[in-house]
């Protein structure tokens, strides 16, 4: 069988990201694995695993990557570092026409690359498998507790970006001042799920969503909410998760009893922009919500939620949002809502994200890219091949065009 070579491309976007698609174990115990399969690594001076860390395991570090077959990064590659013809994987953040990355699209198709989206790799019951969501969900609640901290003046949790590992984060959860504090966490996912290991951690007691709108706690309480929750249909008939997903225009918000009895609001879900917002400005206005702490984990500007009008960084994650003027403000003023709008979460625990991420890459992945397994996998991620869309993205070409 012929070699391939498989390139870690390093990360160019600014804020830097320090994670990585394998590790330096994973590299090693692929190239064990396969026979055939060589891997190179771009050097880089901000990678959570370093050059040397690639080298004492026995993995190459190389600036030229041109004798590559496979390219491999996180987040979205320079225009002007793309090699023409070779097979590369990120998150590209084109296929539902990002704005942003119009050029970059164009840019693949010029070169006749082959791109293969993390995001769209799936198994034949259509769920991803790879993904950062437990991260995001970890780092995000933390975030949100972490800004309750500042906010009361009750705590001062250390920076994510600033732990070692989730050993450490988690160790500085231990006996926090949480008051009475009622939290309402939206989605059922993994980023959920990453979400409630926090909240867990911290000594939050989860109630059902009955109890939460019913009873008054003398503890700190969360309840999670699915769909069900906190939409309806317009046509009062039983909810329907599939109808949900494919007709979502056709459900009405029904979140407002929760927000009434909330203090911080831990958004997790994912949003079709056809369904209904949670909340409006005016709800916001209107002196019947008490949420003053929104930790937007899904930051989906402009979407189901007005406070969160941008993203934050890991640098400074909160900003304030005045719900009277509807603009931003100080991040802990008295009247505003405190927003966490951080859009790379899992940047701060790299190392842990990297490797839970490099792990079923290696494990499903990569032998469908070696061709070793094939489940359609690769087929149903690829969005351009030899200078053209697939036919599954070819709803993309007035997007490419620039004619949308």
């Amino acid at each position: 069988m012929k070699e391939q070579i498989l390139g870690l491309v390093r990360e160019t976007k600014d804020p830097p990201d320090k994670r990585v698609a394998l590790t330096p174990r994973q590299c090693k115990n692929l190239m064990v694995r396969h026979r055939n399969l060589s891997i190179v690594v771009q050097p880089s001076a901000t990678r959570c695993f370093t050059d040397t860390e690639y080298t004492d395991a026995g993995i190459r570090i190389r600036e030229d990557l041109s004798g590559c077959d496979i390219l491999m990064g996180v987040k979205e590659v320079e225009i002007n570092s793309l090699i023409p013809g070779k097979t590369y994987l990120f998150f590209s953040h084109t296929a539902k026409k990002q704005p942003y990355n119009r050029e970059l699209l164009q840019a693949i198709v010029e070169k006749g690359i082959r791109l293969l989206d993390y995001e769209y790799l799936t198994g034949t019951d259509k769920v991803r498998v790879v993904a950062f969501g437990r991260w995001a969900g970890v780092v995000g609640a933390y975030n949100g507790l972490r800004a309750f901290g500042l906010r009361s003046g009750h705590f001062d949790l250390p920076p994510a970006s600033s732990c070692k590992d989730l050993e450490q984060l988690m160790s500085g959860l231990k006996h926090l001042d949480l008051g009475k504090i009622r939290i309402a966490l939206t989605g059922g996912g993994r980023v959920a799920g990453g979400a409630v290991e926090i909240l867990e951690a911290a000594g939050l007691k989860q109630v059902k969503p009955d109890e939460y709108l019913s009873r008054v706690f003398n503890s700190a309480v969360y309840t999670r909410l699915d769909p069900w929750h906190y939409t309806r249909r317009k046509d009062g008939l039983a909810f329907d998760f599939k109808h949900f997903v494919d007709q979502p225009y056709l459900y009405e918000n029904s979140f407002l009893p929760y927000a009434r009895r909330t203090d911080m609001f831990i958004a997790c879900h994912f949003w079709d922009p056809k369904a209904p917002v949670l909340l409006t400005r005016k709800d916001l206005m209107g002196g019947h919500v008490p949420i003053r702490i929104v930790a937007d984990i899904s930051c989906d500007i402009d979407g189901p939620i007005p406070s969160t009008i941008r993203a934050s960084t890991i640098a400074e994650p909160f900003y304030g949002y005045d719900p009277v003027s509807g603009k931003e403000s100080a991040p802990f003023e008295r009247e505003s809502i405190t927003v966490m709008a951080v859009d790379n979460l899992p940047g701060e625990l790299p190392r842990d994200a990297s490797e839970d991420f490099g792990e079923a890459l290696s494990a499903i992945v990569i032998p469908e890219i070696l061709g070793t397994t094939d489940s359609g996998m690769v087929k149903r991620a690829c969005i351009a091949e030899k200078g053209k869309l697939t036919k599954n993205y070819a709803y993309l070409q007035d997007y490419l065009e620039g004619r949308e």
